[in-house]
């Protein structure tokens, strides 16, 4: 055991729970890594962590889901990566170990991947998680080439990984934007930006004659956006739904990127061209 510092939740509440505290951390075990943490993200979960805390797990909680850095020590096992390696992960927060905001972080090899060449730690450490959150609803809807996508909350990190890849699939897809975030969102690769706000359905089903073949819907609009969506067609969605598997005749696919952690290696081909639109799009780098 060594000890670094965290991010820590010390209860349910405010910003003003939030503490940096020691953490005791563990030797990698047995196909681990453990790495020197250099940037780690906020994410929308991981305020809702701080507002609810963990049931069941006595605080203090760390947040955060990705992380990158470099990789400090090896577990039996494990190859392809070595000290001094630049990696980005992703990891559960509700795990036993913790969350990415953290000093040093042990993860489970799959789940650690070379940065892309020419991105940033800091830029790396927004990749993982929505990245893979990207890949799972998109695989979850099976749109085929010619199909019509609606992602909603185009401006969004969610969103600018989830454009391009539809895009490179052959998917036309269309996003939503206020006026000011349009040029960004076509950066991404949207072919139809619709206005936000209580015309989008009428406008998406307008474009798509008559409704949409399947919706990832990273604003959380929920039942509001079924109607967009075709008799027969998909809603991905990525917070907890209450209702039916199936509404208005739509199926809905409920996104638990937690499914898909330990499947970084698998699909970080498929996210670095991706994270360099999205890169380009933001920054111009």
């Amino acid at each position: 055991m060594t000890t670094t510092c965290a991010v820590a939740i010390t209860e349910p509440g405010g910003p003003e729970v939030l503490r940096v505290l020691e953490h005791a951390v563990r030797d990698p075990g047995e196909g681990e890594v453990r790495l020197a943490v250099r940037a780690a993200s906020v994410n929308p979960s991981d305020v809702g962590m701080r507002r609810r805390g963990v049931e069941g797990v006595p605080p203090p909680w760390i947040p955060g889901w990705d992380a990158a850095g470099t990789v400090e020590s090896v577990g039996a096992g494990v190859a392809g990566l070595a000290a001094g390696d630049e990696v980005m992960t992703a990891v559960l927060p509700r795990r036993a170990d913790g969350g990415a905001q953290v000093g040093l972080l042990v993860a489970p090899a799959a789940s650690v991947v070379p940065v892309p060449r020419g991105v940033t730690l800091e830029q790396s450490a927004t990749l993982p998680m929505n990245g893979l959150t990207a890949l799972r609803a998109l695989e979850l809807l099976d749109l085929d080439a010619g199909m019509t996508l609606l992602v909603t909350g185009g401006a969004g990190l969610l969103a600018s990984y989830a454009i391009p890849i539809a895009k490179e699939r052959g998917i036309r897809v269309l996003a939503d934007a206020t006026p000011a975030d349009e040029e960004l969102v076509r950066g991404f690769g949207a072919d139809v930006v619709l206005p936000r706000g209580e015309r989008l359905v009428a406008a998406a089903r307008e474009t798509a004659n008559g409704g949409v073949d399947g919706a990832l819907d990273t604003a959380v609009l929920g039942r509001d956006v079924l109607a967009a969506v075709r008799p027969g067609g998909g809603l991905a969605f990525v917070r907890s739904w209450t209702g039916a598997d199936v509404e208005d005749g739509v199926t809905i696919h409920r996104v638990w990127v937690a499914e898909v952690l330990e499947r970084t290696e698998g699909a970080v081909e498929q996210l670095l061209f991706r994270a360099r639109t999205t890169l380009k799009a933001r920054f111009g780098s």
